[in-house]
C-alpha cells in the first residue's frame, strides 16, 4: 500500500498517454475546467442534459478509426436520440473566435439596430455589404460550417453509412466563384422589456413559438440560455443551460430526418418567453448557422435501405426545393401554435427500429432478430423495453 502511494504520488500530475482520446461524453459543468483530467468513465448526466462532444474527436481523417472518434459517433448518437440535442465543443482558437462574434454582434444591434434585430449571412452573396453586416460572419461562417460538416458526417458513420454519404447535398467547398451558399448564418439580438420582463418579439414571431429547422442541421451559440427542446417523449427541457459562449448547441432538420428516413428525427425548439438569467434591459444575442441542402439535390434514402435499414413506404426521393415548398404551410402551423409538437418529434411504437433498439442507448437489442419468417424478438428484452417506454410516456 505505501509503495502504491508513493508510485502515484510520484506520478501525479503527468496525465496518461491516451488521456487527450479519453471523455468525448462531458459533465455540462465542466467548460470552466478543461485543464483538468477527464475520467475515463463518462461522468453522469442530468435527465435533462444533452451530451457534450468535441469537434476534434469528430472530424474526419485518413486511416482505422480511432477509439476516441468512435466514443464520440456514439455519444453524438446516443445524445440525438435521448434529447434530441447535443452539445459541440470547439477549439480554443474557434470558442475564442465564436465569443468574440457574440460580441461584436451585440454591440452591432445596440448600435446600428435600435436594440433588436436579425441579420441573416449568405456566403458568397455579391451584395454583401461588409460595414453594413456584423464583424466576423464571414470567419464564424466558414467555423460553424465546418463543425457542421463533421457532424454530418458523424451522423452518417453511425447509421452505417460512408461519412460522405450526405455531400451531394451539399454545397462545393470552397464555393464557385459567383455562386451563393445555400447554408445561411443568422445572428439575432432579443431585447428584454423591462416593464413585462419577456423578450420582445423578433422577425414578427413570438419568441416563444414552436420552431422546427427545416435544413439537414443547425448550431446555434449565444451569449445567455434561453431555448427550449422537445426530447421525443414531448417534453420541453432547457437545453442550453450549460451552454458556455464559445460552445454549440446543434439540433437536427427536416431535411435529414427525411434523407434518414427519420432514423434522425427533426428537432422542435422554441426561446424561452420569460427568462430570468438575461439581465433586464440585457439582451439575448445568439448565432445560428443553418446547413442547408442544394435546392436542385434529391433527398432520396436508398443509401438508408442499402445499409440494412428497414424503412416506412412514405419516404419517396424528393427534390429539396419541392420538400422546402411542402414545409411551408407546416411552419406556418408550428409558429402559431405553441404547445403543438410534430408527429415525427416523438416516439412512435410501430417503428421496427423504436422496437429493435434500446430506448436510452439507440442500440440494437442483443437478442432481437430477423428471420425468413418474419420478426423475431427477446421476450425480456422486448419487456423491458415496452415498460421502459410507456413509463416515459406516463
Amino acid at each position: 500500500m505505501v509503495t502504491m502511494m508513493m508510485h502515484q504520488h510520484q506520478n501525479h500530475g503527468n496525465p496518461p498517454a491516451n488521456s487527450a482520446a479519453i471523455g468525448s461524453i462531458r459533465s455540462p459543468h465542466n467548460h470552466t475546467q478543461n485543464h483538468r483530467l477527464p475520467s475515463p468513465l463518462p461522468l453522469p448526466l442530468p435527465l435533462e442534459a444533452p451530451c457534450r462532444i468535441r469537434l476534434l474527436d469528430i472530424l474526419p481523417y485518413d486511416g482505422a478509426p480511432m477509439a476516441s472518434y468512435l466514443r464520440a459517433v456514439d455519444a453524438l448518437s446516443t445524445s440525438l436520440m435521448r434529447h434530441n440535442a447535443a452539445v459541440i465543443e470547439l477549439s480554443s482558437d474557434d470558442a475564442a473566435l465564436l465569443r468574440c462574434a457574440l460580441e461584436s454582434a451585440r454591440l452591432y444591434f445596440r448600435t446600428r439596430k435600435g436594440g433588436r434585430g436579425v441579420y441573416t449571412y449568405r456566403a458568397g452573396r455579391p451584395l454583401e455589404d461588409v460595414d453594413s453586416s456584423p464583424p466576423c460572419m464571414a470567419d464564424i461562417f466558414r467555423c460553424m460550417g465546418r463543425a457542421a460538416r463533421a457532424v454530418l458526417s458523424a451522423i452518417a458513420r453511425n447509421l452505417r453509412l460512408r461519412s460522405d454519404v450526405f455531400n451531394h447535398l451539399l454545397d462545393d467547398c470552397p464555393l464557385p466563384a459567383n455562386e451563393a451558399s445555400s447554408s445561411i448564418l443568422v445572428a439575432t439580438f432579443s431585447q428584454i422589456s423591462s416593464q413585462q420582463g419577456k423578450v420582445a418579439t423578433v422577425g414578427g414571431k413570438l419568441a416563444s413559438s414552436c420552431e422546427v429547422e427545416k435544413g439537414l442541421l443547425m448550431l446555434i451559440s449565444s451569449d445567455a440560455p434561453g431555448l427550449q427542446v422537445c426530447d421525443p417523449n414531448g417534453r420541453w427541457y432547457q437545453a442550453d443551460v450549460s451552454l458556455a459562449p464559445g460552445e454549440l448547441l446543434l439540433l437536427s432538420g427536416k431535411a435529414l430526418s427525411h434523407a434518414t428516413a427519420g432514423l434522425r428525427p427533426a428537432a422542435s425548439y422554441r426561446a424561452m418567453s420569460d427568462n430570468a438569467t438575461i439581465p433586464v434591459n440585457g439582451g439575448r444575442t445568439s448565432l445560428a448557422f443553418k446547413l442547408m441542402p442544394q435546392g436542385n439535390a434529391i433527398l432520396d434514402c436508398n443509401p438508408i435501405v442499402a445499409a440494412g435499414h428497414v424503412i416506412p413506404q412514405s419516404y419517396v426521393p424528393i427534390s429539396v426545393s419541392q420538400f422546402m415548398d411542402d414545409l411551408s404551410a407546416e411552419e406556418d402551423v408550428l409558429c402559431n401554435h405553441t404547445d403543438y409538437v410534430p408527429a415525427d418529434n416523438l416516439n412512435r411504437e410501430p417503428s421496427l427500429r423504436s422496437v429493435l433498439s434500446d430506448p436510452l442507448s439507440g442500440a440494437f437489442l442483443e437478442d432481437a432478430m430477423l428471420v425468413s419468417c418474419g420478426h423475431s424478438f427477446g421476450g425480456l428484452m422486448l419487456t423491458k423495453v415496452i415498460e421502459t417506454v410507456s413509463g416515459a410516456s406516463a
